[in-house]
């Protein structure tokens, strides 16, 4: 799972997955930034939806700074990724909806 520690959302999934019997290997993306190869492979994975545009860190950006690029932007300001960002196995899953809660057989 990638996030950031402080994030109430991927605080919520990764203790849900605990308790249903996940083990959760945690990154947070601020701490152990992604590299250009992992930011590379989750857009691909995710695409625009990677770019968590309700986020503070995009309500400050400036309209030069929102247009780079997304791996560049995600490398400047990690906070703006969307999370948490769940690889399990084949599956790679973005944020913590219901219907990513139904993919990890956790009850929505």
């Amino acid at each position: 799972m990638y996030g950031l520690s402080h994030c109430s959302t991927c605080q919520k999934a990764q203790a849900a997955l605990e308790e249903a019997g996940w083990t959760v290997e945690f990154r947070d993306v601020k701490d152990a930034p992604l590299s250009q190869a992992e930011r590379e492979s989750l857009l691909a994975d995710f695409g625009d939806k990677l770019v968590n545009r309700a986020s503070l860190t995009w309500r400050a950006m400036s309209e030069t700074e929102r247009a780079e690029e997304p791996v560049a932007m995600m490398a400047a300001r990690p906070s703006v990724m969307k999370r948490p960002a769940i690889v399990a196995g084949d599956q790679r899953l973005l944020g913590w909806t219901a219907n990513v809660k139904r993919a990890l057989g956790l009850p929505a």
